[in-house]
């Protein structure tokens, strides 16, 4: 299964995922307008690939079935929450 990659100029870390180079047809017009101009970046072949910070399957399932798969980047860890949470589970 091919994609086409595509890179958000508005949003660090977000790609689209398409099943057409340059077919946005399935592409909700909000989540376009959020996104931005699309930056292509490539055309994958997705099968017997492992994808660095997206699950492969559910990008193919989501490719199948709503046209598009969106990949944000992960949260930003909250060093201080993490810092108290550490610091309460310890015992004086």
């Amino acid at each position: 299964m091919l994609c086409a990659i595509y890179k958000s100029l508005k949003k660090d870390n977000t790609y689209l995922y398409i099943n057409k180079k340059d077919d946005f047809s399935d592409v909700p017009e909000a989540l376009m307008t959020t996104f931005g101009k699309p930056q292509f970046v490539m055309v994958l072949k997705l099968d017997g690939r492992k994808l660095a910070l997206a699950d492969v399957e559910k990008v193919k399932e989501a490719l199948n079935t709503v046209g598009f798969y969106l990949q944000v980047p992960p949260p930003v860890t909250n060093l201080l929450d993490q810092y108290k949470a550490d610091k309460a589970g310890r015992v004086n």
